[in-house]
């Protein structure tokens, strides 16, 4: 993996450019619910697959770009993420080896870490704009699931986390100018989304806890500051 995120030996085949000549954005976090890295990344590589993503990191911590940064990589699908609704044009992919029912190993989310910090040094991906892919495809998309630390990446000033304050308004008002894509799935994908990211631990029908939270996000990282100008 050289410096810039560009060039590489294992380089995907399944990528273009990115529409409309933007520039990437935003970072998109996965997890591959394959049995293997070496699996994920045979599929991640195969032409027939339609799939890749910019970057790989196995459970040791082993990172590999498929994809240079500055193409457009087949990791996405059909999501929105606010207004943007050709997220692979404006982001960059990073799948970890993982199943969805294991805890990140502390190699892979130290490696993943190290990688945020690289990318947004090179790319204007500002904290709030590292989502999940759940977040942008909440009705189809689990991933990185409930045992991904996102409070962690928050910590670090590379993803961002709520506070509870004393005000909450409208949640599916809030939820869309976080950036979920309200009106696109039900407001029960939108809950399960969020608490899966920010609550998982929680249960039961949409609460007061919820509608702060959401309203706490939404006034501190409203989507519309940032999409309208790449």
């Amino acid at each position: 993996m050289t410096p810039d995120g560009q060039g590489g030996s294992n380089q995907s085949p399944n990528h273009g450019v990115r529409r409309g000549g933007v520039r990437p954005d935003m970072i998109v976090i996965h997890y591959t619910a394959m049995a293997t890295a070496q699996a994920a990344r045979a599929r991640l590589c195969d032409p027939a697959s339609g799939v890749s993503a910019h970057y790989l990191i196995d459970g040791s911590g082993g990172a590999e770009r498929l994809v240079d940064e500055a193409a457009r990589a087949w990791h996405a699908g059909a999501g929105r993420s606010g207004p943007v609704d050709d997220v692979n044009s404006r982001s960059i992919g990073i799948e970890l080896a993982n199943d969805g029912a294991q805890p990140f190993a502390e190699p892979q989310m130290a490696a993943l870490e190290e990688l945020l910090g690289a990318i947004m040094q090179r790319w204007p991906v500002t904290p709030d704009r590292v989502i999940g892919h759940s977040d942008m495809a909440p009705a189809r998309k689990q991933d990185p699931g409930p045992r991904f630390d996102w409070r962690r990446l928050a910590l670090g000033g590379l993803s961002v986390w709520p506070c509870r304050g004393s005000g909450a308004g409208d949640f599916l008002a809030d939820a869309a100018r976080f950036g979920y894509p309200v009106g696109d799935v039900s407001q029960s994908d939108i809950v399960a989304a969020f608490r899966q990211r920010f609550r998982p631990w929680a249960a039961g029908p949409l609460d007061a806890t919820d509608r702060a939270l959401m309203h706490d996000l939404a006034c501190r990282f409203p989507v519309d500051r940032v999409t309208s100008s790449a």
